[in-house]
């Protein structure tokens, strides 16, 4: 993969079930730690929905499994 592809893939968004699946954690539990500013930002994709961005789920399981 080239870095430019490789780049554009981990900025795509990333939709709920997805993120739960990456991060093991509940949804209630992401949004306790993303309001302890713990856990990346959700970003609003309409009125109704969000997502998350992989490259910030990707840096926090990262962060994680350094502790």
């Amino acid at each position: 993969m080239s870095n430019k592809f490789n780049k554009l893939y981990h900025d795509r968004i990333v939709r709920e079930a997805e993120r739960k699946a990456l991060t093991t954690i509940s949804r209630s539990q992401a949004w306790v730690q993303e309001q302890k500013g713990l856990f990346p930002k959700r970003v609003k994709l309409s009125q109704n929905s969000v997502g998350w961005r992989l490259s910030d789920l990707l840096e926090w399981i990262e962060s994680r499994e350094a502790v």
